[in-house]
């Protein structure tokens, strides 16, 4: 069959499953930014779109986000119709639909089946908006400017087939009509290649190495950020490290953001947290706090593997892969007590939950599971179990995304 995937950062979620459609003998293409488009992907075919302009001077800034989803749909709309030209027909066009281009390709080619990967549907409460009362916002018309950023996914799905989610939380969060075409398959976790390894090192940019016989605690997120608890992980240090007198943490993430918005000034997030609580520390204490920056996938799996215990949290939104391939990797966890954490953290069996806002039970949760190593192990074996069981890559998650896919 001819199936198209559509994903601004291809292979984004889709990198084991288009993969495998390739293996299986269909012939797979995708649709990709002409900004950053090698001619193909592990023998995928790409095929680049390109913007032929830029947003509205002046627009109203709650329209400024479904505009570029119109402009990148609009750009993928002229490629359909010349590849429709050229004879292409997909049979399947497999979206992720955040960014708009998948918007009208249902326009050239109706017969094809459209199904989209639905990560999100925002909402004014109960998840990630106003969560965090630090960083709240008083504005009443904060609905308004919600509302608009599920236009595009409403429009899209007014011609999907079907939906994929990763987790029944992040399904929950859209609205019954979608929720009704949505099946949960997670993306998948190589569990073969993300195990436990007794002797592992990790090895910082300044040559410094660290193994299993340190006392090593990780914390990990795309970027420093609130939505990810950086300010809570930060605030926690000072207690952890006075009571953990060898204890090394190492924080990855890049300085910036991913998911939520610039803080007010000129600093970073990583720059406010850090000017706020470094001080408190002592110069010992600071030299056993390490920043690596963003790090390649293969020194991020041995970071995992020296890690004793191993901290995430999340305000309440998607669930990123780094928690479950820490547990992949048989890391005792400490993470926060939001969603969809409790569907893959049981509480004292595959991990530790905590209040997200509470930094003095975060350090409490890390000190209590250092102490213990009878429980470190326990928790991290339930955790890699459970991982094995509900979301190993090939036996269990790759045949059910197919089935899905052809169903």
């Amino acid at each position: 069959m001819n199936i198209l995937f559509v994903h601004q950062n291809f292979p984004g979620q889709f990198k084991h499953l288009a993969p495998a459609l390739l293996r299986a003998g269909h012939a797979v293409t995708a649709l990709v930014p002409s900004t950053n488009s090698p001619s193909e992907w592990n023998g995928i075919k790409l095929i680049p779109y390109a913007l032929d302009r830029g947003n509205t001077i002046g627009a109203h800034p709650w329209i400024v986000d479904f505009e570029s989803k119109v402009i990148r749909g609009e750009a993928c709309l002229r490629l359909a119709l010349s590849l429709r030209a050229q004879g292409y027909v997909p049979d399947i066009i497999l979206a992720h639909p955040g960014w708009g281009e998948s918007l009208f390709l249902k326009e050239v080619w109706p017969q094809a089946k459209l199904k989209l990967y639905c990560e999100f549907f925002y909402r004014t409460s109960g998840t990630d908006v106003g969560f965090d009362p630090e960083f709240y916002s008083s504005d009443p018309a904060d609905g308004g400017r919600v509302a608009l950023k599920n236009a595009n996914v409403l429009l899209q799905f007014q011609n999907a087939d079907s939906g994929l989610s990763p987790t029944h939380w992040q399904a929950s969060t859209f609205p019954e009509f979608i929720r009704d075409k949505i099946t949960v398959i997670h993306d998948g976790i190589d569990t073969d290649l993300i195990s436990p390894n007794a002797t592992a090192e990790f090895v910082l940019n300044t040559g410094q190495k660290f193994t299993r016989q340190d006392e090593v605690i990780t914390f990990v997120a795309r970027a420093l950020e609130p939505y990810r608890g950086f300010h809570t992980f930060m605030r926690a240090l000072p207690k952890l490290l006075k009571a953990r007198a060898t204890a090394q943490v190492i924080i990855t993430g890049k300085e910036g953001i991913s998911y939520g918005a610039e803080p007010t000034g000129s600093k970073s997030w990583k720059a406010l947290f850090c000017d706020e609580v470094l001080p408190q520390l002592t110069p010992q204490q600071k030299e056993r706090v390490h920043f690596s920056g963003h790090i390649e996938y293969a020194q991020f799996l041995s970071l995992l593997q020296v890690s004793r215990v191993h901290v995430y949290l999340t305000y309440p939104f998607v669930l990123s892969w780094s928690l479950l391939e820490a547990m992949s990797a048989g890391c005792s966890i400490v993470a926060s007590n939001t969603e969809p954490l409790r569907e893959v953290i049981k509480s004292e069996e595959t991990g530790r939950l905590f209040n997200f806002f509470d930094s003095v039970a975060l350090a409490d949760s890390v000190i209590e599971l250092l102490e213990n190593a009878g429980i470190r192990a326990q928790m991290g074996k339930a955790a890699r179990d459970f991982v094995v069981q509900s979301y190993d890559l090939t036996r269990v998650c790759l045949p059910k995304q197919i089935k899905w896919l052809f169903d």
